[in-house]
């Protein structure tokens, strides 16, 4: 791990190579796992507010689920997430004419409907951040349905960091990036000059 202000950075960061291939993998990062996408307390009120400009774009099952459950709700560790449709797919799911997954707050923020692009987790992903004593730490989230993103990050040659660009600035500011921007030179600097 590296320090770099008040964040902890997994070197995984700078060494994995990663783009989404959504044809690949339809999305399935909306549709695997045991629990809804992570939210921040402060996204909660956020949803309440837009939640009228996403809704029609929800699909039928997608709204029971909401009705039924919330907007959001908490899992088993107690962590705020977004609800799930019958334990499978993100309430916020919607499916485009090939299978692939995507998300309706994004679809929303896209149409100019909203302002808010989507949940921070998602837009990190696959990045999760724990929150520490005096720290946010920065962990690269390794799961095989993402093999294919790998393959297209190493074929493009773009780090983890530089394709998460606009999600670490949404979450940390221009500033922060910056200084990771010459952090990660460094860092591949000294890399490069190890024997």
């Amino acid at each position: 791990m590296i320090i770099y202000e008040n964040t902890l950075i997994s070197e995984d960061l700078f060494e994995e190579k990663f783009i989404c291939n959504l044809d690949a993998c339809k999305g399935e990062c909306c549709v695997a796992g045991d629990s809804g996408a992570p939210l921040e307390k402060e996204e909660l009120p956020v949803l309440d507010k837009i939640y009228p400009e996403i809704k029609p774009y929800l699909r039928p099952e997608s709204l029971r689920a909401i009705e039924k459950q919330g907007l959001y709700m908490r899992d088993f560790d107690g962590e705020w997430v977004t609800p799930l449709n019958d334990g499978k797919e993100c309430s916020y799911t919607v499916f485009d004419e090939n299978g692939v997954a995507k998300c309706a707050i994004e679809l929303a923020f896209l149409d100019g409907k909203i302002q808010w692009p989507k949940p921070l987790s998602c837009h990190l992903y696959p990045v999760r951040i724990v929150k520490l004593a005096s720290h946010e730490a920065l962990n690269y989230h390794r799961w095989p349905i993402c093999d294919a993103a790998c393959e297209l990050g190493k074929k493009e040659n773009v780090t983890i960091h530089r394709f998460l660009k606009s999600g670490l600035i949404r979450k940390f500011g221009v500033k922060w990036y910056r200084g990771l921007e010459k952090l990660y030179a460094e860092w591949n600097k000294n890399r490069k000059t190890i024997p």
